[in-house]
């Protein structure tokens, strides 16, 4: 929803525009109830009843998620298939690229062929994972920073897997 304006003046009063601006709401923002979703529209010159809300929610097929943190959020399936998708890529390129993984302490270093190991990184980059903090990366090798300080070696399992077409 690029481009789109928040502020009452640009937002007509329109079911289409008010679905807009709940999705683009939930997209953008950690919504976890529809008394915060009825506070975002307000603060944008909207206003929407509870029935309202509701029915929205339901025909933008938005779900309540468990995010990372645990706490249930607001979804919609867009949202969730670019969450999806990243996880996906990650898996294909771990299979395709991969050599091996091997972690001591807080690090990972994985081995990919000549070339790719940028590549790889900004898949494991791109791939919202709260278990690592970033990577580094080389021509063949990727250095995984864990957020665990003994996190490394179940991360190389982690990418192990994800290369065996074990962890979805």
């Amino acid at each position: 929803m690029a481009g789109l304006a928040m502020s009452a003046h640009s937002v007509p009063h329109t079911k289409a525009a008010r679905q807009a601006l709940v999705r683009h709401l939930i997209e953008t923002e950690s919504v976890e109830s529809q008394n915060q979703l009825a506070a975002l529209l307000e603060r944008e010159g909207l206003h929407a009843t509870q029935a309202t809300l509701s029915r929205d929610l339901v025909e933008i097929g938005a779900i309540k998620v468990r995010g990372v943190d645990g706490k249930l959020t607001y979804a919609t399936q867009a949202l969730l298939e670019s969450i999806e998708d990243t996880g996906a890529r990650l898996n294909r390129l771990c299979a395709e690229l991969l050599h091996s993984a091997a972690g001591s302490a807080n690090l990972t270093v994985l081995r990919t062929p000549e070339g790719a190991a940028q590549f790889l990184a900004m898949a494991i980059d791109s791939h919202d994972d709260p278990d690592l903090l970033g990577t580094v990366a080389g021509d063949d090798t990727i250095l995984v920073i864990a957020a665990d300080p003994l996190g490394g070696e179940r991360l190389a399992t982690k990418f192990l897997d994800r290369a065996s077409g074990l962890h979805h």
